[in-house]
């Protein structure tokens, strides 16, 4: 008789991606013919724009098919570095030797902490936070130290929040603005104590701005613009989300030199580089400026219209509160009154609404909050519509008001 499999104690505490298995489990009553809407996943909706999809084409018949330097493609590290300049306005230039092009900003997060971190270090996640973030850490022996939000300030943290968590082992911080699952956005100075804070204590900084692009009442400020330096902060970004690259898998850090020549060492034995053609795409993406700021305006409008008319839905139809979302694509509901026999109000929520009344969403111990789940508005505006309306309809049936 075989032998049972026995996990390596670098897996054995990893638990499946929460995102991605409540997902597949959406396609998966879809494919047994239930009309489920899936509001669930992470991803913008919209096709890739056509300039993008045109400048893989012409790089694959100009022959980009072989592998690039692991760090990524000159080129596209140059225009990265330029942005960053832009940002940051000068102050410590950022060049391409700063740069290091990943197989997504997934990888991108994962390789700085595990560069960075290790056996007995202590890292502190503002939470909620994106799953994968615990995960990382713990992979990296580190040990992700939870730092509760606000509820009254959208679930972000303080600088002296974060403070209060510290002790001698804390050797770094994630940051995430707009964040996932909760769309809230870190204001100027909200940013700026916190990376004071991390400048005075000597801790590392990994900004995840994934979604900066994507904010409607004010720009998203990035850490690049307000951090009093660079010797310990790495920003993490990629195309995925502001321009409907998903599935593209193209992400960057920018880090100190050593930090990204660390980097680029760790990801020659595990990936090597990024896909040559996607870089090729990602390059376009921000290099043709005008083509890809329209592009991301448009998206940008269509997310902020589909927020507009579901918060205005749920002001009609009262449901649980919510954090108001000014960025990214998601809207984070506060469902702790739902009875469950195990504490995971979100958990029992989140199965209810996707048996009774086949709506996908995230439960809220996803991100650490099992009071809680993440509905995302990167879907058809019918299908946000009806989801929203069905979420409130579950939860009247199930608590008999608004949260």
């Amino acid at each position: 008789m075989p032998r049972a499999y026995t996990p390596s104690t670098n897996v054995a505490q990893m638990k499946e991606s929460a995102t991605i298995a409540a997902s597949a489990r959406a396609k998966a009553l879809r494919a047994a013919g239930r009309p489920v809407i899936d509001l669930g996943v992470g991803e913008p909706d919209f096709d890739t724009p056509s300039f993008i999809r045109r400048a893989a084409q012409r790089a694959i018949d100009a022959g980009a098919t072989r592998y690039t330097a692991t760090e990524g493609i000159l080129p596209l590290r140059e225009a990265i570095a330029g942005e960053a300049n832009e940002l940051a306005g000068g102050r410590e230039p950022v060049t391409a030797g700063d740069v290091v092009v990943s197989t997504g900003s997934k990888q991108s997060l994962f390789n700085a902490c595990f560069v960075l971190f290790g056996a007995g270090d202590e890292v502190l996640v503002p939470t909620p936070s994106w799953t994968s973030y615990y995960e990382m850490v713990a992979l990296a022996r580190a040990v992700p130290v939870n730092v509760a939000g606000d509820p009254d300030r959208g679930l972000k943290v303080s600088a002296a929040a974060l403070e209060a968590a510290a002790t001698a082992r804390t050797r770094g911080v994630m940051l995430n603005s707009p964040c996932n699952p909760t769309g809230a956005v870190y204001g100027r100075e909200e940013l700026r104590e916190i990376l004071d804070l991390a400048e005075d204590r000597g801790w590392w900084v990994i900004s995840d701005e994934i979604y900066r692009r994507i904010a409607y009442e004010r720009p998203a400020c990035s850490a690049l613009e307000v951090a009093p330096g660079r010797e310990r902060l790495i920003v993490v970004n990629g195309v995925a989300k502001a321009f409907a690259m998903t599935g593209w898998r193209v992400g960057w850090a920018i880090a100190p030199r050593a930090v990204a020549q660390a980097m680029t060492a760790f990801q020659s034995h595990t990936t090597s580089n990024a896909t040559t053609v996607s870089q090729h795409a990602a390059l376009a993406a921000l290099t043709e400026r005008d083509a890809a700021d329209a592009a991301v305006l448009e998206m940008v409008e269509r997310f902020r219209a589909r927020r507009d008319a579901a918060v205005s839905l749920l002001a009609d139809a009262p449901g649980p509160r919510h954090v108001d979302p000014e960025g990214a694509f998601y809207l984070y509901f506060d469902v702790s009154r739902v009875p469950s026999p195990d504490g995971d109000a979100g958990g029992a929520f989140a199965r209810h609404l996707l048996e009774q009344y086949h709506v996908a969403v995230v439960p809220g111990s996803a991100f650490c909050t099992p009071g809680w789940v993440r509905l995302s508005y990167a879907a058809p505006d019918d299908q946000v519509m009806a989801g929203v309306a069905r979420l409130a309809a579950a939860y009247a049936e199930r608590v008999g008001g608004t949260g």
